[in-house]
């Protein structure tokens, strides 16, 4: 093994201008001829980038106190629900909530508005009591006249995701899109070799406190992301099948742009938003080198029928041939289409690596590192 660098030693090297960064994708064309070792010797960080839906989101509010005040106990923001048990004025705005009975406008709209600047409709009820008297209000509020908007979404950022198809004779609508039936079409939605988590597989540099790009403003790993599982079983490269790992993260939405924070609608699902995260990988020695230079075709997950979720897994695909457009299950030729963009991921990974090489984004070594786990829970109906 070669020499050890500490994030320390590159963070002076990024201070001084001598950092050498590259992107998840110039890595991986870069191994194709260079060892493990020479890209360690040659490479100080590598960024990724990904965008894509991700339903578990979602933002906290403080709206500040009224005259007289109240504690609001039902909100809503432009209609749609907004949770407000904690505290008089904080409230919690899910991505996916919905305008009942108009489904196709919900919390990631009302979140992407706010950033945009526009405003918005609050209305807000309570029972009224001797130190909050108010009963009720009416008011427009947008992000220059709340006191907080703070992104926290607590499932983000997957390490690695399910391709989905759909054996029957009947279309199929899901959170992975419309699905056509007899198998055809294919969708899935990780950025491959420009994902995060695929680049530090066993997280060895990413933990509680990483500060990373979030939304397009700097934000931090808050905590293991929930529905957070290790135990997956790995390919060859040592890269999870499935979907597997996942980070809860959180940031200053006022700061956030609407470039990298998108609300989204699945026909006949539901609401989303869509997310843009980038998270800078300290290439710390050789095993380090080894797990950026990873390649589309190293990358594997499995293929499972969403119209028979009972089938199981049917095959697996590998990220190359899934961005090629086409896979083959069970000799039949299947079209495939991301949910994620990569134009997207490329463009959060490029800034992210411009925004190092000019000293403004120091690296950070996590508080705490994750634990290992063996597998999830699934909700049994005891009633």
């Amino acid at each position: 093994m070669g020499k050890k660098k500490s994030v320390e030693e590159i963070n002076e090297k990024i201070r001084s201008g001598r950092a050498v960064v590259l992107t998840a994708e110039q890595v991986a064309a870069m191994g194709r001829e260079s060892t493990p070792a020479a890209v360690a010797e040659k490479v100080d960080v590598v960024t990724t980038g990904t965008f894509g839906p991700m339903c578990s989101s979602g933002m906290f509010i403080n709206f500040g106190h009224s005259d007289p005040p109240m504690r609001m106990e039902r909100l809503t923001l432009n209609n749609v629900p907004v949770f407000g048990g904690i505290a008089a004025v904080d409230a919690y705005i899910g991505a996916t909530e919905t305008a009942l009975p108009h489904d196709q406008y919900g919390g990631a709209h009302v979140i992407e508005e706010l950033l945009e600047g526009k405003d918005v409709l609050l209305q807000a009820t309570a029972k009224g009591t001797d130190c909050y008297p108010r009963t009720e209000i009416k008011t427009l509020i947008n992000k220059e006249r709340v006191n907080e908007m703070i992104m926290f979404n607590p499932r983000n950022a997957y390490q690695n995701y399910n391709v989905a198809v759909n054996s029957t004779s009947k279309m199929k609508y899901t959170y992975m899109g419309t699905l056509l039936p007899s198998l055809g079409n294919a969708t899935f939605s990780t950025s491959g070799e420009l994902s995060p988590l695929l680049n530090d597989p066993d997280m060895r540099t990413i933990g509680i406190g990483t500060r990373i790009f979030f939304g397009g403003a700097t934000g931090y790993v808050a905590w293991h992301g929930t529905q957070f599982n290790t135990g997956k079983p790995v390919n060859e490269h040592g890269v999870p099948i499935g979907n597997s790992a996942t980070l809860a993260l959180i940031g200053n939405a006022k700061e956030m742009s609407t470039r990298f924070i998108k609300a989204g609608y699945f026909e006949k699902y539901g609401v989303t938003m869509y997310v843009g995260v980038g998270i800078p990988i300290p290439v710390l020695d050789e095993d380090m080198a080894r797990r950026v230079m990873i390649r589309n075709s190293q990358i594997e997950t499995n293929i499972l029928d969403y119209g028979n979720p009972a089938s199981g897994v049917l095959g697996r695909a590998d990220y190359q041939s899934l961005f090629s457009g086409t896979i083959t299950l069970n000799g039949k030729k299947i079209r495939t289409a991301p949910l994620s963009s990569v134009k997207v991921a490329r463009e959060i990974a490029d800034i992210l690596r411009e925004e190092i090489m000019a000293g403004r984004f120091m690296l950070t070594e996590p508080v705490e590192l994750f634990r290992k786990t063996t597998g999830l829970n699934s909700l049994q109906i005891k009633l």
